[in-house]
């Protein structure tokens, strides 16, 4: 009979996993408790969330919301870094701590309720941001329309500037 406490895990886990944008799945075993700080600082300021987790309890879960193919991942020790809004913020956050520890490997990512290798990982990291992305579309659009209300205003300008040098020559 599990305990109360293991089954409000898998439920606080479910409820997770299911609104998560991206769930990476990390194998950590290898760093000192001070990188580990300084990862999770690093996740924190990334708006994404970074667990220690049971495998059988995160197997668990990913079967109450119907994913399948996480089982061979999850062997060893896991953490997950689950993000809600960004999906890429997880995978610049390792890639940028990876460049100066060897630690901790992508086991697998979930993103938008398909499983991928922990290698995508680096592919995810290189891609821009949602601002950044919404950022340079307003930049494209504004110039846009800033090009059509200089085309449209040119022959306007032009037309009063023929009619001065015709005021001017007559006067």
């Amino acid at each position: 009979m599990p305990s109360q406490k293991n089954l409000d895990e898998v439920t606080q886990l479910t409820e997770k996993l299911d609104k998560a944008t991206a769930v990476y799945f990390t194998d950590f075993i290898g760093l000192d408790v001070s990188s580990i700080t300084e990862l999770r600082s690093e996740f924190f300021e990334a708006s994404v969330e970074f667990k220690v987790v049971k495998n059988t309890l995160l197997k668990l879960a990913v079967k109450n919301i119907n994913i399948e193919g996480l089982d061979d991942f999850l062997v060893g020790s896991t953490a997950i870094a689950i993000s809600y809004d960004e999906p890429t913020a997880p995978a610049k956050v390792l890639k940028n701590f990876t460049e100066e520890h060897d630690k901790p490997k992508v086991k697998a990512i979930l993103f938008d309720g398909e499983v991928l290798e922990g290698s995508e990982y680096k592919k995810f990291a290189s891609l821009p941001t949602k601002d950044e992305l919404l950022t340079k579309l307003v930049m494209m659009l504004n110039r846009s329309i800033t090009m059509l209300a200089r085309t449209l205003s040119a022959p306007i300008t032009n037309l009063v500037s023929s009619l001065n040098n015709l005021k001017n020559e007559k006067s």
